[in-house]
């Protein structure tokens, strides 16, 4: 195990650390998925794509606005325009219009006395990391706002209404989970609908927490089984077998 210190901790504030080789040595939420659905694309590179950019923007813009502002737009209808890919070069860039989308969500949320008191409370602290051995293995995580009571996890969703059931679907319940046990506080969601612009704080049951915690479970199996210090199997010889 890697010793923590807060130099450890300082180094996982910069997103290209916690995102990079430094932050790997650790396990994360991100990794439950591709343990639990698909090991071979466990700790594969991913392709950029324009909703990790939204995501991004809208938690800088209100978690750290002072990086947002160095978001790059570009002011065409489409992709598929000749002119934005004469821009791009290439990259992924946001859209004007996707980037007022974002712009519109948050607006909604801090407008909303309850959300911003929440999000805005004295002594909060945003982008907050640590690291906690569960299960004996050492997974990271970066809080979003750190309360004295609570953690807030800023989400957007494509439908409000169906938020309960992609909560699981997007492993939020580990997520959770893992967060509560980096930071002994209760985890608390603040969500709003890209489309409809409606909020809703959602605050996970003990049933929530305990499904999240059986796929960390599940996933840590799978790692040592696979990627551990003393692997059983070669990845390659990964499949899966299911009664039809």
């Amino acid at each position: 195990m890697q010793q923590i210190t807060n130099t450890t901790l300082e180094t996982l504030r910069d997103d290209a650390q916690y995102y990079g080789e430094f932050g790997r040595q650790y396990l994360s939420n991100s990794d439950i998925k591709a343990l639990l659905t698909n090991p071979l694309e466990f700790r594969v590179p991913q392709d950029d794509n324009v909703n990790f950019h939204k995501g991004r923007y809208f938690h800088q813009l209100i978690l750290e606005p002072e990086k947002a502002v160095d978001t790059e737009f570009i002011y065409v209808s489409s992709r598929n325009t000749k002119a934005y890919k004469d821009q791009s070069n290439g990259r992924i860039v946001m859209l004007e219009k996707e980037g007022k989308e974002i712009r519109d969500c948050v607006e909604a949320m801090m407008s909303n006395l309850p959300f911003f008191e929440g999000i805005r409370q004295d002594g909060n602290e945003y982008e907050v990391p640590e690291i906690k051995t569960i299960h004996g293995m050492q997974f990271k995580g970066k809080a979003d706002i750190v309360c004295n009571d609570k953690l807030i996890d800023l989400k957007t969703t494509g439908d409000i209404t169906q938020f309960k059931w992609s909560a699981r679907k997007y492993n939020y319940d580990s997520q959770c989970y893992i967060y509560q046990q980096l930071f002994n506080k209760p985890l608390e969601f603040y969500v709003v609908d890209k489309s409809t612009l409606q909020l809703g704080i959602y605050k996970p049951s003990k049933e929530f927490v305990e499904r999240g915690e059986e796929k960390v479970i599940r996933a840590i199996e799978i790692y040592n089984k696979f990627f551990g210090k003393n692997p059983q199997y070669d990845i390659k010889e990964y499949y899966i077998e299911e009664t039809l």
